[in-house]
């Protein structure tokens, strides 16, 4: 008569929580309560729109112990970009919408905190006409010759 006990209950199997569930906050509180452990990290730029990231150096400066930095836009660079766009007749916002980037790439890189971008640098050069790496800063760009 010891298997007929009316008192005893056997679970042979419960699933565990799915992802989704598992990722709730709700099950990370209740995670919490139980005094279970509990992970949490956060994606790097997670739903933000970054467009250009420089990584080169990025895990090679994390392993160095001396004390480095990555180079910035020279204030030379930004004077040139802020007098030419303003020249021109241009503001930060009408400068980004015609290289297809946020209006705060260009004040980053007017202002001299920017991570130098080959690519976002071109786009400014043609954009401005004004010539922004190499020896000749703040020359007129020459005209690209014309393809056949």
């Amino acid at each position: 008569m010891a298997e007929s006990d009316w008192d005893t209950v056997t679970v042979l199997r419960k699933k565990g929580p799915t992802a989704a569930q598992a990722k709730s906050k709700q099950a990370i509180i209740a995670a919490q309560r139980k005094g279970d452990d509990v992970e949490t990290s956060k994606k790097w730029s997670a739903g933000q729109n970054k467009q250009h990231t420089i990584t080169k150096n990025t895990a090679k400066l994390d392993r160095e112990t001396e004390e480095l930095h990555h180079d910035r836009v020279s204030l030379e660079v930004g004077k040139v970009i802020q007098q030419s766009r303003q020249g021109v007749g241009m503001t930060q916002k009408d400068l980004a919408t015609k290289i297809n980037e946020k209006p705060q790439v260009i004040a980053d890189y007017e202002s001299g905190k920017a991570i130098p971008s080959n690519q976002v640098m071109g786009k400014i050069e043609r954009a401005l006409g004004v010539k922004l790496r190499g020896r000749d800063i703040g020359k007129p760009l020459e005209a690209a010759p014309k393809k056949k």
